[in-house]
């Protein structure tokens, strides 16, 4: 086999790379623009140091081998005042240059930051950004349409050349939102609310998906991002609450659980307090949601008993009934004070008088002393002592 034909076999695998498509640098959406810029920019600085370290590598490894006997060979040199100015001034130069880009464009291209424009030529104007909220399931996403009233799963569709204002959640584990051709990647974390902006330029179907780790299903945890003009979104959010289906509070429950491969589907209707039900981690039916509890914790909180009350396990046991938390048997609080309430109820009532406590070393609890092995009497520095205990330690 001649050399060229030779070569030609290393390139084969290349020809599998033919279908990629580098979405990244290849943009739909004005923020993913301005973040391949960034990337470019970023990495063509860095190129200024990487190619002539490389290019000069070779070219010192071929100067100075040893069968070249032209080579100057100096032993004793150590240092040139010039070169160590090269070395180090023109990467210092290029760390700066870096470091300003990277601070200004991670400042402007903040997901929590509103855009500003549509693209480089268009501002955004008077447009209001469209709200959706986005829950992360188990291998699902969820999309809920406030304005409109609808919802889908496995499938998004927002109108070109209008801001989008993600809020995003997680109903069990920690997840991260990404459609490259859009805009950046954002977290979605359970009982948090993150805030993604991005606008889309150009019609087209474009790929979304999880970008961190979840589960067994996380690779098919991918959806369609569909980019329609104004009319195409109508009609997509018409067809949507033409359907049957309800997305309430026991429908998502039933939709929550663990799930792969699930098929694009919409919701007619769609209760308005369930994203913020699942942020609070309050969905199910009797259980606390987190702003109230900490709510009534900046208040004092409720104590104990408080906390075996309100917060119950979702998951019935085999009587059917919920388990409290912390292994307590259930009971009910018959009422609940503030703190200032419970400063006056405690300044009124009368001290407690305790008997004096033996601190020495106890062994046991307040057991009678033991007779013995087979009747015998123990040894007296062996005996175990009963101490006297009050009413509220026996009870413990």
């Amino acid at each position: 086999m001649t050399p060229f034909r030779k070569s030609m076999v290393w390139l084969l695998p290349v020809m599998f790379l033919a279908g990629c498509k580098a979405v990244v640098l290849a943009p739909s959406g004005d923020i993913a623009a301005r973040q391949a810029e960034l990337l470019v920019q970023s990495t063509l600085l860095m190129l200024i140091i990487i190619v002539p370290v490389m290019a000069l590598t070779v070219w010192f490894a071929w100067r100075y081998r040893a069968a070249n006997r032209r080579a100057s060979y100096a032993p004793d040199w150590d240092h040139s005042t010039k070169l160590e100015l090269v070395i180090w001034a023109i990467p210092l130069l290029i760390i700066v240059c870096l470091g300003a880009l990277t601070w200004v464009g991670t400042h402007l291209l903040d997901p929590y930051r509103p855009l500003d424009r549509i693209d480089a030529e268009t501002p955004v104007g008077a447009a209001d950004p469209l709200p959706v909220q986005v829950v992360a399931l188990d291998w699902k996403w969820l999309f809920v349409y406030p304005e409109q009233g609808v919802a889908s799963v496995n499938e998004l569709a927002v109108p070109v050349d209008r801001p989008v204002r993600f809020t995003l959640t997680s109903a069990s584990v920690m997840n991260a939102f990404y459609i490259p051709a859009m805009a950046g990647m954002i977290y979605a974390m359970p009982g948090m609310q993150t805030t993604l902006h991005g606008v889309f330029n150009d019609e087209g179907t474009y790929q979304g998906l999880a970008s961190h780790y979840s589960g067994a299903g996380f690779s098919g945890m991918r959806f369609k991002a569909r980019a329609l003009d104004d009319a195409g979104f109508d009609a997509w959010v018409a067809q949507a609450a033409a359907g049957n289906e309800t997305l309430d509070r026991a429908r998502y429950l039933e939709l929550a659980q663990p799930s792969q491969s699930v098929p694009p589907m919409t919701f007619a209707q769609v209760d308005p307090e369930l994203f913020q039900r699942v942020v609070n981690r309050c969905v199910e039916q009797g259980r606390m949601c987190m702003a109230e509890m900490m709510a009534l914790d900046a208040q004092g909180g409720l104590g104990l008993a408080g906390i075996a009350n309100v917060a119950l396990l979702a998951d019935p046991d085999a009587r059917g009934t919920a388990r409290p938390v912390l292994g307590l048997p259930p009971f009910q609080v018959t009422g609940i004070c503030s703190v200032d309430e419970q400063a006056a109820m405690l300044a009124s009532a009368a001290p407690l008088v305790k008997a004096p406590r033996d601190l020495s070393p106890m062994r046991g609890r307040g057991l009678a002393a033991p007779q013995g092995i087979l009747g015998q009497r123990p040894d007296p520095d062996v005996l175990t002592r009963t101490v006297p205990r009050d009413d509220a330690e026996q009870n413990l």
